[in-house]
């Protein structure tokens, strides 16, 4: 399994659009295969500063959905609206509590 973290910075007149994205993709990007876990965070002190977290079955779940369609047309309406670099992070749980 594979946790997926990005972190993202939008211009301030541009969070709206990116909920109105997310909230128009999130159920295609969960429906993919491998993907068991999809949430969307948003900064508790900074308003402009969000984070996807996502969990899939494998690397290559993960890797198939970049390649995908779906991720590239989301990703291409997702990054003219940043303000920052985004930020991921590709994690192996070592432990976990449930």
């Amino acid at each position: 399994m594979i946790t997926r973290i990005v972190r993202m910075e939008f211009r301030e007149d541009k969070t709206q659009t990116f909920e109105e994205i997310f909230q128009n993709s999130r159920e295609l990007i969960r429906a993919r295969q491998g993907c068991l876990y999809l949430s969307l965070h948003q900064d508790e002190d900074n308003k402009q500063v969000y984070y996807t977290i996502s969990r899939w079955d494998s690397p290559a779940d993960l890797e198939a959905y970049r390649q995908s369609e779906l991720f590239k047309t989301t990703w291409a309406a997702t990054k003219i609206l940043f303000s920052a670099k985004p930020i991921a992070y590709s994690l192996t749980p070592l432990q976990e509590l449930g």
